[in-house]
């Protein structure tokens, strides 16, 4: 049988900041939006919401941790996480490429060991975050807004095989959670077919092979983007784009060879505490927000171009 592709589904995947508003037109349109740009959500996550609610927009997650959960989490979650029984969201993490680095030697990290990912081929922009694990970060803030979760309730585990794409704990003591090939052709392919399925060319898991699945807490000094995600989420209003935007600054810089990759952190978390953050009240604001985190971000990369 065919499997029915809808034509006037939109795959937001834009990098950065520069897919918000297309994305945010898209929702207003109430299109079947396939969401691979994380920061959409991130600036706006009440403003976009909002107009998914209104306009009756089918919203798809093909990052693939929250494609994970989105299938894992039962079809009518969307009249509340804890009136399905779930407990928490189990996100996982691969940890990077300097999980088990020393941390002296990350001193002396380069833009080309960065976005060397053990795991996922990405971006230069994507790997820099995940080995930050910014990336993670930003993706708490997402699961937030997608599945109305509270922070407290979404909990980081670091993978490092990437088989296990995210969890989802219920209140009965069961954790579902979805398994799978690292590659990104197997989220898509969820998202452009659903709720159908079909063949994604992705080789079958074997688990065989695999053989051993481990799992990690966070190390939060070793890793304090994820730290300062986590502020921003719990700080609200335009703390999340302030968070974004001096962290795309940041990452330009190090890519540039202009910021040593312990400066990232250090130059995202003056650049909060520089602009204080207003309310999301409109897409001015955010965009208000978002020039001027990128303004006073770039005056501060002198001062940590050596960490």
């Amino acid at each position: 049988m065919a499997t029915h592709v809808d034509v006037d589904s939109v795959m937001a995947a834009i990098v950065g900041a520069a897919g918000l508003e297309p994305t945010l037109a898209a929702a207003q349109a109430g299109k079947k939006i396939l969401l691979a740009n994380k920061e959409v959500l991130v600036m706006a996550g009440e403003l976009f919401m909002h107009a998914v609610r209104e306009s009756g927009a089918i919203l798809l997650p093909v990052d693939s941790e929250h494609n994970a959960i989105f299938q894992s989490l039962p079809p009518d979650f969307s009249r509340g996480l804890s009136q399905c029984g779930v407990r928490r969201i189990l996100l996982t993490a691969s940890g990077g490429p300097f999980r088990n680095t020393p941390l002296g030697a990350l001193y002396d990290v380069t833009p080309e060991a960065a976005c060397a990912h053990p795991n996922w081929v990405m971006g230069r922009k994507i790997s820099v975050d995940s080995a930050s694990m910014m990336n993670k970060g930003l993706e708490v803030i997402e699961a937030h807004w997608l599945f109305a979760c509270p922070p407290e309730q979404i909990q980081v585990v670091v993978h490092p095989q990437s088989v296990i794409h995210s969890l989802v704990e219920y209140a009965d003591g069961s954790v579902l959670a979805q398994l799978g090939n690292p590659d990104m052709r197997t989220p898509i392919a969820y998202a452009l077919a659903y709720p159908e399925r079909i063949d994604a060319g992705v080789p079958p898991l074997d688990l065989f092979q695999i053989a051993r699945l481990d799992f990690e807490a966070p190390d939060f000094a070793r890793f304090p983007c994820l730290q300062l995600a986590y502020a921003a989420l719990a700080e609200g209003g335009t703390a999340p784009a302030i968070l974004n935007a001096a962290n795309e600054m940041a990452v330009a810089a190090f890519l540039e060879r202009r910021l040593s990759f312990l400066g990232i952190p250090r130059l995202i978390e003056a650049t909060l505490k520089a602009l204080p953050a207003g309310p999301e009240g409109s897409l001015a604001d955010v965009l208000l927000a978002d020039a001027e985190a990128r303004r006073i971000a770039e005056r501060f990369v002198s001062d940590f171009a050596i960490a």
